[in-house]
């Protein structure tokens, strides 16, 4: 088993806050102030999480260019007073840039008590597989 240190620990802290932020910002009408904040935790806290060299190295591989491209982008957009078109551009960077973790996402839900029953139902559970298809074929 994996031992977590404590840089690891204050990372998953600072990017679960980052997205707590993010989440809140759109709730009041994409304020910017919290979006920034948002944002500014929630790459910290991948950076605590995983370490500056490997930080730098995921984002700025030559296949993911774009995508940092349109993620950085939209942050720049969003400092700069255009919060609802930032966060069109950073979302759309984001699911470039991390769609290859949802089917790993999706597997490891389903062994959640609770939600791993809710991503079995029936309907759910076809949407969740498409999903994590639709990423993984992507890399072939």
């Amino acid at each position: 088993m994996m031992q977590i240190t404590d840089f690891q620990k204050i990372g998953v802290g600072l990017a679960g806050f980052g997205i707590a932020f993010l989440f809140l910002g759109m709730m009041m009408f994409f304020d910017k102030g919290l979006l920034a904040i948002g944002n500014i935790l929630f790459i910290c806290g991948l950076t605590f999480v995983i370490g500056l060299e490997r930080t730098f190295r995921f984002f700025f591989q030559k296949h993911k260019v774009k995508a940092t491209g349109f993620f950085a982008g939209g942050i720049l957009i969003v400092l700069l007073g255009w919060p609802v078109v930032g966060m069109i551009l950073e979302m759309y960077g984001f699911f470039l840039l991390f769609g290859g973790f949802v089917p790993v996402a999706v597997n490891f839900l389903r062994r959640v008590p609770v939600v791993g029953t809710i991503l079995n139902l029936p309907g759910i559970r076809s949407l969740a597989d498409r999903a994590g298809e639709s990423n993984s074929m992507d890399k072939v």
